[in-house]
């Protein structure tokens, strides 16, 4: 059985999770105090909701390891590190070292104003970059941070794990640093050692590009944003019912006239293959794979429009720009919708060069059940003759699935039990999960019911709901175990979104809470979260966030 997300239809929500009670607020004091968090880097008192009457004591320089994600070990010792106009960034002669820090250099020098020269050289002082092959038990992104007052060093097995290390770096400075002008000071690094690595191997973000088209270089500031918070996947919902974004050479009409609208009836758009291998590209450098989707055999109304012969009945459907869900579906008994799969994945997978491709193949309300199990099965064999991995939303379940199929859950509290069940016996039969939950990290939900952006049929979703589950749990009940979980997505539809100023209002805060949940070992609560969330409202500000001052955090007063 597929069972579907309902169409925007009006839901309550679910209340408010409580506060944590006595014993685990007791562990979250500890917590902070052990690692030295409680502080935040702008120096404000905290403001924000009503009904807190202890306030943070403000400082100017983060305490070590007042950072989102929860490291996994934190030791403070010493005095900090200071950069000053004599710091160099020093690093290994070795493969992808150097990329690491040209990028740090790009973040500090603006605000700095100092030189901060990079240097081969081994050298004793300064930010120092390392590559230590034998330090397995860091896996490929895990890294150590040790600051004294003669140097910052940051060692890893891989450049992904001293990428990651440097976002920690960056949150350990105050949030001017993220500022492109110069700043006075003083840049200090809280001293002492912390040594992390990620809890999933699959940390990701999805950005719907189909129902509002967004410009490469709004899809850049995204990941960014993203990769300052350790995720490591952007998955683009490139194809839907209202516009079809990616170029294909074999059937160009699926962007002249598929891509053409949007949701509302806009301009539309869509990127060449040159202008989404900028984005691969981008992406990599950041250490971040994109995994482009194309949904099928549902959600493609545009792909319809364009070509009639995908139509069972030959006739060219017309350009949708609602918001309706489960009325398309490609017409499984014609030869020539295998062709324009094969064509389809064929040149998508030679644009990307990570192993994953999303299928869809949710909410294909309209396509018979025997014809959606011959489809996917048919459309997974293809991802695999083109080198790739397929990814599909849940309803796969519903198919053949082995263990080289992810099945992507986006169900929520009203989520049948059969459903789930039948998720669970995929799992039994092999296939993998990445969680997205969208009564937790779907991040165009409501806040609130009068929010103005986002829609509520998994309900309205406060930043202390969406932090408030455990991926590792998340399917107990049904007997999967963790390890059967790839990690988490967060994921951002846009039917009421069409600016990147909307986007990050819905995504930030929440997409930091996600990105703890993938990264940070151990059932870390609300109260041990919170106080790291308010230290980053300065560093988003000064990055120019447009985030959501969500009452349910205790936000520093300006």
């Amino acid at each position: 059985m597929r069972l579907s997300r309902p169409t925007h239809r009006p839901h309550p929500g679910p209340a408010r999770p409580a506060r944590l009670p006595g014993l685990r607020l007791i562990g979250a004091l500890i917590l902070l105090a052990g690692a030295g968090v409680g502080c935040f880097a702008d120096g404000g008192a905290g403001g924000g909701s009503s009904g807190k009457s202890a306030r943070r004591a403000p400082t100017a320089v983060p305490a070590l390891g007042n950072v989102v994600p929860a490291p996994s070990e934190v030791r403070p010792a010493g005095l900090p590190y200071e950069i000053t106009a004599g710091t160099a960034i020093r690093f290994d002669d070795r493969p992808g070292v150097r990329a690491v820090g040209d990028y740090l250099a790009g973040i500090l020098r603006p605000s700095t104003g100092f030189e901060l020269p990079l240097d081969p050289g081994p050298g004793a002082d300064g930010i120092r970059l390392r590559l230590a092959p034998d330090e397995a038990d860091l896996g490929d992104e895990g890294y150590r941070l040790e600051s004294s007052p003669a140097a910052v060093t940051l060692v890893a097995k891989e450049p992904a794990g001293l990428f990651r290390g440097v976002q920690t770096l960056r949150q350990l400075l105050p949030h001017a640093i993220e500022k492109k002008a110069v700043g006075s000071g003083p840049w200090q690094v809280p001293g002492g050692t912390i040594t992390d690595r990620p809890r999933y191997e699959y940390r990701g973000v999805m950005l719907d590009v189909a129902r509002h088209f967004f410009t490469v270089d709004e899809v850049k500031r995204y990941v960014d944003q993203a990769a300052l918070y350790k995720i490591n996947k952007l998955h683009l919902h490139l194809t839907d019912d209202q516009g079809w974004r990616i170029a294909i050479d074999s059937w160009p009409k699926l962007t002249t006239i598929g891509g053409a609208t949007e949701v509302g009836g806009g301009e539309g758009g869509f990127y060449t293959k040159e202008q989404f291998r900028e984005i691969v590209a981008y992406a990599a450098s950041r250490h971040m794979e994109v995994i482009p989707e194309i949904d099928m055999p549902g959600h493609t109304a545009a792909a319809l429009a364009a070509y009639p012969e995908l139509n069972c009945d030959g006739v060219a459907k017309p350009v949708y720009t609602g918001t309706d869900v489960g009325f398309s579906t490609l017409c499984v008994g014609k030869p020539v919708t295998f062709d324009f799969v094969d064509d389809v994945i064929r040149e998508i997978a030679a644009l990307t060069p990570g192993e994953y491709l999303h299928i869809g193949g949710d909410e294909a309300d309209s396509t018979e059940e025997k014809d959606y199990r011959v489809f996917m099965d048919r459309v997974r064999e293809t991802v695999a003759k083109y080198g790739k991995k397929p990814i599909a939303w849940h309803q796969i379940a519903g198919a053949e699935v082995d263990e080289n199929v992810i099945a992507q859950y986006w169900g929520y509290g009203g989520t049948k039990k059969e459903e789930r069940e039948e998720v669970a016996d995929a799992v039994r039969r092999g296939a993998r999960l990445i969680l997205s939950p969208a009564d937790r990290i779907y991040l165009d939900m409501q806040y609130t019911a009068t929010h103005p952006l986002g829609l509520h049929w998994a309900g309205t979703v406060e930043v202390d709901k969406s932090y408030d589950w455990d991926p590792g749990g998340y399917f107990a009940a049904e007997g999967v175990p963790e390890d059967a979980v790839v990690g988490i997505e967060a994921a951002l539809w846009t039917e009421t979104l069409d600016t990147g100023a909307e986007l990050e209002q819905m995504a930030f805060p929440r997409l930091l809470g996600a990105a703890e949940k993938g990264w940070s070992r151990g059932d870390i609560g609300w109260d041990a979260y919170e106080p790291r969330l308010v230290a980053q409202a300065g560093r988003m500000a000064a990055l120019g966030i447009a985030y959501h001052p969500s009452p349910t955090v205790d936000w520093p007063k300006e």
